[in-house]
């Protein structure tokens, strides 16, 4: 069972895509929500509006303390953001989870007049570039330990640490399932 975060943002194509790989899927709305999920995936859509609403509702500290206690998780473009160690260039006082050890640049890639796609080659996949499509991405500044997947022009675009992997840009507007299918392999791996 998948959760998807469903606050604001792109919720609705990841349930797609997962559901087009035979996932079963779950909507997450409130803590009760997060019983019982083998991975939950934090979508991409605006970081900040995505906390606050996570505060509002109480949701915010159970994500955190899930994703910490090892739920896998897949976040993208404002998930990653989200998980952050660090972000800059974010709203006045906006700070991550500080669960992925990267530092992003909120929107580094521009606004969205600045979107693009890319074709990446990203470590584990099967060799066939993958489609990214950027859309106000962040852009990864650092990372600590968290391990480069894929590089875009010598920049870091996917990341994963231990039970998290983290995409600046957006698998679920592809149709491309294979980035999909391997957080669901890292879920039921758990």
């Amino acid at each position: 069972m998948i959760g998807v975060l469903a606050m604001q943002g792109a919720f609705a194509e990841h349930v797609r895509a997962l559901e087009a790989i035979g996932a079963s899927t779950r909507l997450v709305k409130t803590r009760q929500d997060l019983a019982g999920l083998d991975g939950l995936v934090l979508p991409g859509g605006e970081s900040t509006t995505m906390t606050m609403l996570m505060e509002r509702v109480g949701l915010l500290e159970s994500v955190r303390a899930a994703i910490a206690n090892g739920l896998p998780t897949l976040a993208t473009c404002a998930g990653m953001i989200v998980l952050a160690r660090e972000v800059t260039d974010g709203m006045a006082g906006q700070q991550g989870m500080g669960l992925l050890d990267i530092a992003v640049r909120r929107n580094g890639y521009g606004r969205q007049v600045d979107s693009f796609e890319a074709e990446l080659e990203v470590a584990g996949l099967d060799g066939k570039k993958f489609p990214g499509v950027f859309i106000r991405s962040p852009l990864v500044e650092s990372t600590g330990s968290a391990e480069v997947v894929a590089t875009h022009e010598g920049r870091a675009v996917a990341v994963r640490q231990g039970h998290i992997l983290a995409l600046c840009f957006h698998p679920e507007l592809t149709s491309d399932r294979r980035l999909h299918q391997e957080f669901v392999r890292m879920a039921k791996a758990s």
